[in-house]
């Protein structure tokens, strides 16, 4: 028998997770990003950009009211950016695929530091301001043709690697 939300039998966490969403644009992207991130104990979502559109209304399709349950704020500039992730003392990973990449089974989760996980924007993923910044730029091996997948997808991946350490 399936159980319902109340019945299930799931540790209720969170976990230093900070996640870094660089320039996402797509509604029903923020909306799942909410969602997996509520799921996963994400404790902050940071959106990079300007103009990030957080309408409540449509980012609910996909993000099933748990907007209204994951904290979450907008910094524009990457200086702000810069600083916060600074500040905080996080260990910065980027999840992108790049010629020192590392595969994503590989990363090395700090016990005494927070987590910046940086997820790049569904064209250009992400910028190589951030890239630079970033303590550990790991990837996820994949075996098509392919070399991207959707970023709520990779998120997802990610999330339940790391939070399963």
């Amino acid at each position: 028998m399936q159980l319902t939300h109340e019945e299930n039998q799931f540790e209720r966490k969170t976990f230093p997770i900070t996640l870094i969403c660089d320039h996402i644009y797509f509604q029903q992207n923020i909306g799942s990003l909410f969602r997996i991130s509520e799921a996963f104990g994400v404790e902050n979502i940071v959106f990079f950009g300007k103009d990030i559109p957080l309408t409540p209304r449509k980012i609910n399709k996909t993000s099933r009211s748990t907007h209204l349950h994951v904290p979450h704020s907008v910094i524009e500039n990457f200086d702000e950016l810069h600083s916060y992730l600074t500040d905080h003392s996080f260990e910065i990973i980027a999840l992108e695929i790049t010629s020192n990449s590392k595969p994503l089974k590989e990363v090395m989760i700090p016990f005494d530091k927070k987590i910046a996980l940086l997820i790049g924007s569904e064209i250009n993923g992400i910028s190589e301001e951030l890239l630079k910044i970033s303590h550990q730029i790991v990837h996820i091996n994949m075996f098509g043709k392919n070399s991207s997948m959707n970023v709520v997808q990779a998120a997802s991946i990610a999330l339940y690697e790391i939070t399963s350490l």
